[in-house]
C-alpha cells in the first residue's frame, strides 16, 4: 500500500459539466486541493510564525539568527529588565523539562548571545524530538515573560473523504463480505466515537455541497448525460442513507473484535484491510471518547472578525458517496474552489504554556494514528 498517488483538483464552472474530468489516476489515497490553494501547505520547515489568539505577545523569537541576534522588542525589553532574562531561563527550563531535552549552558556568555545560544539549541532538539513540533514563541503579559510551545498536525490541503458506496458493493460481493462486516465496524467507530460527519445529515458540509450540484443539474438545460448525472445522485442519496443505517448499528462496535479474531486472512488484500481494522481497533481502544476536532484550531493568526474565513475541519474530514466518477470529480473540484476563497484552516493544533501554570500532557498521536488509518481505509475502498 505504498504505492498510491494523490492528485490536484481543478476548477468547477458556474455549472458542473457532463463529462467526467481526465485528471483521476488510476490509483490515490485522499486528495490534495490544488496548487492555488498549496500555499497553506507547509514545507519541513514550518510555516511562518504567526501570533496565537489569547496570548498578548510583543512579539515571537525564531532562532535563526545566530551568530548575529535578531531583536524584538521582548528580547530588546531583557535589555532594560533583568527580571524579563530570569523569567526567559525560568520558562525555558521548564520547557526543556516538559520535553526532556538537554540544553547546552548559555548563561555564561552574558547577553544577548546567551539567548540567542538557548533558543537555536532548544528549537534543534525539539525538531529532532517532538514529532509535529511546530515552533517556540517568546511571550509577555503583564506579569512575567513566557515561552508557548505549538505542535501541529500539517494536513497539507488534503480531504479526507471516506466512500461508502464501495463498502456497500463489498456487502453485496460474498468474495468481499467479511471484509465489508470488518470494515463496517472501523466506519462505525469512526460515525459514533470519532465524529466523522455524514454527507446525508443536513448539518453536514458535504451535504450542502450533493444538493447545491443536483439544483445546478436539473436547472440546466437537459442535455445527453442529464439523466445519467440525475441518476448517480440518486444512487448516492440511497445508499448513503442505507449505509448510514448499517453504520449506525452499535452492533458493529460490540462486535468488532470478534470480527478481527474470525477474519480469515486469503490475499494480500485481506493483510492490507486487517491491519486497517487492527489500527482502528487499537485507536478505538486508547480513545474511546475522543473527537477527531477535539485540539482544531486555526492556523493562523485569528480574532472574531476572522472567524467567518476560517476553513473548518468539518468541511474537509467526511464520509462521502463515491470516491470515483463525474460526480465526485465535480464536487471536489467546487469544494476546492470554495476553500480556495479562505484565509486559514483549522488543524490539529495543541498550544502549551510555560508559564508556571501547569502543562498540558495532550499530544497529536491520536490525529497522527487517526488520519494515517483514514488515508489507509480510503486507499483500499477506493480500489479494490
Amino acid at each position: 500500500m505504498t504505492y498510491a498517488t494523490t492528485y490536484h483538483i481543478g476548477h468547477i464552472q458556474n455549472a458542473p459539466t457532463s463529462q467526467a474530468t481526465a485528471i483521476a489516476p488510476p490509483v490515490k489515497r485522499v486528495r490534495k486541493l490544488d496548487a492555488e490553494t498549496q500555499g497553506r501547505k507547509r514545507n519541513q520547515k514550518g510555516q511562518t510564525a504567526v501570533r496565537t489568539s489569547g496570548y498578548v505577545a510583543n512579539d515571537f523569537l525564531r532562532t535563526s539568527f545566530l551568530p548575529r541576534l535578531k531583536e524584538t522588542e521582548i528580547v530588546q525589553a531583557c535589555r532594560e529588565n533583568a527580571k524579563m532574562e530570569r523569567d526567559f531561563y525560568t520558562s525555558l527550563s521548564k520547557l526543556a523539562e516538559h520535553y526532556d531535552i538537554n540544553l547546552k549552558p548559555s548563561q555564561f556568555l552574558g547577553y544577548p548571545y546567551n539567548i540567542a545560544l538557548a533558543l537555536k539549541d532548544a528549537e534543534e532538539q525539539l525538531k529532532q524530538k517532538v514529532r509535529n513540533w511546530e515552533e517556540i514563541r517568546l511571550v509577555q503579559d503583564s506579569k512575567k515573560t513566557f515561552f508557548t510551545s505549538e505542535e501541529r498536525y500539517s494536513t497539507g490541503s488534503t480531504l479526507y473523504y471516506i466512500p461508502v458506496i464501495p463498502l456497500y458493493r463489498w456487502l453485496k460481493n460474498p468474495k468481499r463480505k467479511q471484509i465489508a462486516q470488518l470494515f463496517l465496524s472501523v466506519c462505525s467507530y469512526l460515525y459514533h466515537l470519532a465524529d466523522i460527519p455524514y454527507y446525508r445529515q443536513e448539518n453536514s458540509y458535504l451535504y450542502w455541497m450533493y444538493e447545491m450540484h443536483k439544483d445546478w443539474v436539473t436547472e440546466d438545460d437537459y442535455g445527453e448525460d442529464t439523466e445519467n448525472n440525475l441518476r448517480e445522485f440518486a444512487q448516492a442519496e440511497w445508499i448513503g442513507d442505507r449505509m448510514e443505517q448499517k453504520i449506525y448499528n452499535n452492533a458493529n462496535l460490540k462486535h468488532f473484535k470478534d470480527r478481527i479474531d474470525r477474519f480469515k486472512v486469503k490475499d494480500k488484500i485481506d493483510i492490507d484491510c486487517l491491519k486497517v481494522a487492527q489500527e482502528a481497533y487499537a485507536i478505538y481502544q486508547k480513545y474511546p471518547s475522543e473527537s477527531i476536532f477535539r485540539n482544531a484550531k486555526p492556523n493562523g493568526e485569528a480574532n472574531e472578525e476572522d472567524m467567518d474565513n476560517i476553513i473548518s475541519m468539518q468541511k474537509y474530514i467526511s464520509f462521502c458517496a463515491d470516491g470515483k466518477g463525474w460526480l465526485m470529480d465535480n464536487l471536489v473540484q467546487s469544494v476546492n474552489n470554495e476553500l480556495q476563497e479562505y484565509g486559514q484552516m483549522e488543524e490539529p493544533i495543541i498550544i502549551k504554556r510555560f508559564d508556571g501554570s501547569d502543562i498540558i500532557a495532550n499530544t497529536l498521536e491520536f490525529e497522527n494514528r487517526l488520519l494515517s488509518m483514514i488515508d489507509e481505509l480510503t486507499y483500499i475502498l477506493n480500489n479494490f
